[in-house]
């Protein structure tokens, strides 16, 4: 599968099992969790609202059965995200 096969060039958002998942989403995902890594305390803050906000796209896409966070602190705090 390639990327316009999912989303393709004409669309900027699908719909997952009901939820809205936007292109880029993945994208700024990987950004903010840069940013929650080795930002400083109001960006992380941030960077957590715009993941937090994010996070039921990225489980829609299934993002995180198939790729471990590295950060074990951002991990953990994903996971305790609901």
């Amino acid at each position: 599968m390639r990327a316009e096969d999912l989303l393709p060039d004409h669309l900027d958002h699908t719909r997952i099992d009901g939820v809205l998942v936007r292109k880029g989403s993945v994208g700024a995902f990987l950004a903010n969790a840069r940013v929650w890594s080795d930002g400083d305390a109001d960006a992380r803050a941030q960077a957590e609202r715009h993941i937090a906000e994010a996070l039921p796209a990225l489980r829609a896409l299934g993002l995180f059965e198939v790729l471990e966070i590295r950060d074990p602190g951002l991990r953990a705090w994903v996971a305790g995200q609901g």
